[in-house]
């Protein structure tokens, strides 16, 4: 048993070596010029106007909460439905509370107004 720990801890160790050797290397080897345009941010052709800081909305992370909600409905709907006859019925009433806790959600969410884009 001790010997796999060996083995595992000389494949970390190996990968460290590997990790900080690269690191190394490239920091060795890099010509760097930095003048005040190479040293200026940016981004897609544009130069920076303003500052950096950009507030985004919360209706934009409700959307995302919203999706993981039902992604992780899915992902259970799918593999149930598949295998839902040798399941059997029981399975059936369990899927419908599910639903339920989901579709409360959906309600809930609609009351607020957060699936409102305007």
């Amino acid at each position: 048993m001790s010997d796999s720990y060996g083995v595992v801890a000389a494949v970390v160790a190996l990968g460290l070596v590997g990790l900080i050797g690269a690191f190394a290397l490239n920091k060795a080897l890099t010509v760097t010029y930095p003048t005040e345009g190479k040293l200026k941010t940016y981004e897609s052709g544009v130069d920076p106007v303003g500052e950096g800081w950009a507030q985004v909305h919360i209706r934009y992370y409700l959307f995302a909460y919203l999706y993981v909600i039902f992604a992780v409905d899915a992902i259970y709907l799918f593999p149930w439905a598949t295998i839902f006859t040798t399941l059997g019925y029981a399975t059936l009433i369990e899927m419908f509370i599910f639903l339920a806790f989901v579709a409360v959600g959906l309600l809930y969410a609609y009351r607020k107004g957060v699936l409102r884009w305007t």
